[in-house]
């Protein structure tokens, strides 16, 4: 039950629920060509618990599963005509912000998250250590000003959020979840998900915390892998469960679930880091069934032809 100083999280305007639609989820997010993260994790993991993505570029990595080499943003007016065209056709129920490349386009979204304030904006800070420290303090500061002001959920790993918004800490403890949410309140979050806090004890910890208390508390052992994409997994997934209607301590506890599950099943696709498996309920046991050796399937066992075009 939540306590007496716990915000309130603004009511949801759900989807009809006798048309069978799943819920709205509008995202604003960057490409991923790799997969790892940004919108191409976004939609999987929308999709894999039940919420449908409407998903708005806001620009394009470069990068692979190993590491980030740069990004490009798109024009601001792009990022706009994206939102206001689908917003003016769908009910959206939440609004997941991610990574958004300048200040310029977090502005726009500042704005429309204005227009529509009774939707829930659920806020991802990601790691920007390969980016240049002059574009990291704009970024940083204009998220501070002109989305965390309307957002309801921020996300993000303790050491990120432990240098961003408590720059000065000088105690020889690192911050606590409440220490975090307390610097979030001052700009008007009411509600934080600090992920990752590290325990001597080969143990994780990811606590959901207001500036007065600690709402959810989960420990999970610590992989010993490397991963990216976790925290967008983490994000959407919660701004997916929040959007069919959940309180949000469940919906926390539920997509931290779903976050444990996914890694657990992780996969690695390149030479670089393991991706989270967001369809990991998917997978059937066809051991008795299979005739392939342990070889990768081709195109002949879908009965499709090669490309052999020749040039």
């Amino acid at each position: 039950m939540a306590q007496e100083n716990t915000p309130h999280l603004p009511e949801l305007a759900l989807s009809d629920e006798t048309s069978g639609a799943p819920p709205c989820v509008l995202v604003f997010n960057a490409n991923d060509p790799s997969g790892a993260g940004g919108l191409s994790a976004d939609i999987l993991a929308a999709a894999s618990v039940g919420a449908h993505a409407l998903p708005v570029v806001t620009g394009a990595y470069m990068r692979d599963t190993a590491e980030i080499f740069d990004h490009i943003a798109f024009d601001e007016d792009a990022v706009a005509e994206q939102a206001r065209s689908v917003l003016e056709d769908v009910s959206v129920q939440i609004i997941k912000v991610g990574f958004c490349g300048n200040p310029e386009n977090l502005s726009v979204i500042a704005e429309i998250s204005t227009d529509y304030a009774e939707v829930p904006v659920i806020a991802y800070m990601p790691n920007l250590s390969w980016w240049e420290d002059e574009q990291i303090d704009a970024y940083l500061d204009a998220f501070r000003e002109l989305i965390l002001p309307q957002t309801t959920v921020l996300v993000g790993n303790h050491n990120t959020l432990w240098r961003w918004l408590l720059p000065d800490w000088s105690n020889e403890k690192s911050p606590t979840p409440r220490d975090i949410a307390r610097a979030a309140a001052e700009v008007g979050v009411p509600y934080v998900l600090v992920t990752g806090i590290n325990h001597p004890d080969q143990h994780v910890e990811n606590a959901l915390a207001t500036a007065h208390t600690v709402m959810v508390s989960e420990r999970y052992e610590r992989f010993d892998a490397m991963f990216s994409g976790a925290g967008d997994t983490l994000s959407i997934s919660l701004a997916a469960v929040l959007a069919s209607g959940t309180d949000l301590e469940l919906a926390t506890r539920e997509a931290l679930n779903y976050l444990d599950q996914s890694l657990n099943s992780g996969f690695r696709p390149g030479m670089g880091h393991l991706l989270p498996d967001r369809l990991f309920w998917a997978e059937t046991d066809d051991e008795g069934d299979d005739d392939s050796d342990g070889l990768p399937a081709t195109a002949e066992d879908f009965s499709l032809h090669r490309h052999e075009t020749k040039h």
